[in-house]
């Protein structure tokens, strides 16, 4: 069975069992969220329980996810093929399980762009997770410590990663989100443009483009992490050195590299003291 049947199949069970399933009665409503997982439904009488797929996100604690999830209550819900469950957000339906990956307090098997968005940018609660988090979730073969110092030294805010940064030029540009950083990037290569660094590693888009499917995927925070990983590997094989790694990630002129590296020990000591 695939996640589409399977999750038509499962609120369609849902839904019977509330007397729904499309015949006419009035429609169920959320009764109480009680976690990012586990929502009860009713419908006149009845109650009925829907599990949702994924983590809970309580890095802020769960009396947080009850103050944003209240008003959830007494939404009317339906259930589509597509979606499963589905609520009305700005008079629009939408996936109650992908709103909760949106805002921040469900974490799904694979990292979506909403994932990935809500991860990096703290939403939910993610604001709570520490600057490891993103990499501890999204790395591969470099140790989350390294690309976090790395991060934090290429697109630091606020003792955050921030994934939609440019840099144009020699000047840093924070954006609030990645459609405004991307309008941004298809503007300077229209131009012929290549001198910026982009997403939450800093990738140099004149150098690195290569690596990348398209300029909207090198904003993606996974596919950043990936490509600096790749760099860094590189790197240590031609230096075999982890300090000269690093450096190199910026300059392979000593006196810069060195500096960089500098700034990247003062960010791994605030990793390590719980930042």
């Amino acid at each position: 069975m695939n996640k589409r049947a399977g999750k038509h199949r499962i609120f369609c069970v849902l839904f019977a069992a509330l007397a729904a399933c499309g015949h006419g009665a009035d429609a169920a409503t959320i009764a109480e969220v009680i976690s990012p997982t586990s929502v009860v439904l009713a419908q006149e009488n009845a109650r009925a329980l829907a599990t949702l797929g994924g983590k809970p996100v309580f890095w802020c604690g769960l009396h947080a996810f009850e103050a944003w999830a209240a008003p959830l209550v007494g939404q009317a819900v339906a259930s589509t093929p597509d979606t499963g469950i589905t609520v009305s957000v700005d008079s629009r339906d939408v996936s109650l399980e992908q709103l909760l990956i949106r805002k921040g307090w469900l974490q799904p098997a694979v990292l979506d762009d909403d994932a990935q968005a809500a991860i990096t940018e703290g939403r939910g609660g993610w604001a709570c997770a520490g600057a490891t988090a993103p990499f501890e979730l999204m790395h591969t073969s470099v140790d989350p410590k390294v690309l976090a110092g790395i991060a934090l030294n290429e697109s630091g805010l606020n003792g955050r990663a921030w994934p939609w940064t440019l840099n144009i030029a020699g000047q840093g540009f924070f954006f609030k989100t990645r459609e405004d950083a991307y309008r941004v990037v298809q503007s300077l290569i229209a131009r012929g443009r290549g001198d910026f660094d982009i997403g939450l590693m800093q990738i140099n888009w004149g150098y690195h483009s290569r690596r990348f499917a398209s300029p909207w995927d090198a904003l993606a925070p996974a596919t950043s992490i990936r490509v600096a990983e790749q760099i860094l590997s590189e790197n240590y094989s031609k230096t075999h050195s982890v300090a000269k790694a690093i450096a190199y990630y910026h300059s392979a002129n000593p006196v810069p590299g060195q500096a960089y590296l500098a700034r990247f020990a003062r960010h791994l000591n605030q990793i390590q003291a719980g930042l």
